[in-house]
């Protein structure tokens, strides 16, 4: 920890997340963009435009004024702020400060997360997280927009879900680099955690005062008979190998959608009510990783995502509920939680999955990129307005 006093934003923080390659567009400078659009990909789309939220993030943040949130969590995109090695593009870093200072002018708290999945093609086409030197150039990519850009940020994010990108690039290989390699996924999931600790540090000495941490994709993991040893394996790399180590972090970013039964064959396929992605519906994942989260790492806690994806808004408002009646039995039983973001604040682009699944409190038409607020906006602003007392 460094000498610095770390600040978070007075009061609960109350938003949607986002990314940048999933509602911008324009990322065809990307590790992603190559691998949706080759011959044999198994993307069901090209991102191409996505919701256009690089010329219309105005609108995006009008919506989020006038929802009453207070906070907004989005993503920088390394591919556009160094598209090439050691070359950084003034415009690009212009158009993130003016979207960070569009946000205090609605008095809407800046979540920033640096990295969301994508990398620039130059990091690719050097072996990405496999390369000896990834954390030196994400810790120069993060040293950049302190500088730049860090007077701006009221908390900071490192990397979002390093153990889904290891999990579904290397090992699974349904990710770039398409990797199905048991070494080689501990390997990056140890890249994954020496690239937060540098990025960390060069946040940490540039300007600004805001809180550090990285967002960390977790599951409420129930065993059945036979399955203990899966359980073990599964969760200490996907969990307890990255909560061990961030307590020097100034908070943990917990990201959570449903609950994975494991037996002696390895994964169950869930049952009876069950989302569009085919999960479990299970809001009590929140309760259940806030807790264990925060008991195991011993830091504070943000939600930095969770929702549903489903074409059934009311689906997606008991799921919110549900969730947030966790949320409010952790607060209250003495847990530090300081904030909760809703995943996302529109319809956006779903990686493999194109724009099928519908996460969004908005809906966006694919032609003409019109915002429609969804009864689950009305709904989100009006919990938020009564929590906890209604949740309780």
């Amino acid at each position: 920890m460094s000498d610095r006093q770390m600040a978070f934003p007075s009061g609960f923080m109350w938003g949607t997340s986002t990314s940048g390659y999933q509602i911008e567009g324009g990322g065809e400078n990307t590790d992603w963009y190559r691998y949706e659009t080759k011959p044999d990909t198994i993307a069901v789309e090209p991102c191409d435009d996505a919701c256009d939220s690089w010329n219309r993030y105005e609108e995006d943040l009008d919506i989020i004024e006038s929802l009453g949130l207070n906070s907004f969590r989005l993503s920088l995109e390394w591919a556009k702020i160094e598209p090439q090695q050691g070359v950084f593009s003034k415009d690009a870093v212009a158009h993130y400060r003016d979207v960070l200072k569009a946000c205090h002018a609605k008095g809407i708290q800046t979540v920033v997360t640096l990295h969301h999945f994508t990398l620039p093609l130059w990091v690719a086409d050097l072996d990405g997280f496999e390369n000896p030197r990834i954390a030196e150039w994400m810790g120069n990519y993060a040293k950049h927009v302190a500088t730049e850009l860090g007077d701006e940020i009221d908390i900071a994010c490192t990397i979002n879900e390093p153990n889904i990108v290891a999990l579904m690039g290397y090992l699974l290989g349904v990710f770039p680099p398409e990797v199905r390699d048991r070494s080689r996924y501990d390997k990056v999931n140890e890249a994954m955690r020496a690239s937060h600790f540098a990025m960390r540090e060069e946040l940490r000495n540039g300007p600004g005062t805001y809180p550090i941490g990285m967002c960390l994709s977790m599951q409420e993991y129930v065993c059945a008979e036979g399955g203990e040893e899966t359980m073990e394996i599964i969760r200490s790399s996907m969990e307890d190998q990255y909560l061990a180590v961030v307590s020097d972090d100034d908070f943990i970013g917990v990201q959570c959608y449903t609950k994975i039964e494991l037996g002696a064959s390895g994964i169950i396929p869930a049952t009876g009510e069950v989302t569009e992605m085919g999960y479990a519906f299970w809001p009590q994942c929140v309760a259940y990783t806030v807790c264990r989260a925060a008991d195991v790492a011993g830091i504070p806690v943000i939600v930095t995502e969770n929702g549903i994806g489903t074409n059934d808004d009311e689906q997606r408002i008991r799921y919110l509920e549900g969730a947030l009646q966790g949320l409010a039995k952790v607060i209250d039983e003495g847990y530090d939680v300081r904030g909760y973001f809703q995943w996302s604040l529109l319809d956006n682009f779903e990686w493999t999955l194109g724009y099928r699944p519908k996460f969004g409190i908005v809906a966006v038409d694919r032609s003409t990129f019109k915002r429609t607020l969804k009864p689950s906006a009305a709904w989100y602003s009006d919990a938020a307005k009564r929590f906890p007392e209604s949740f309780k």
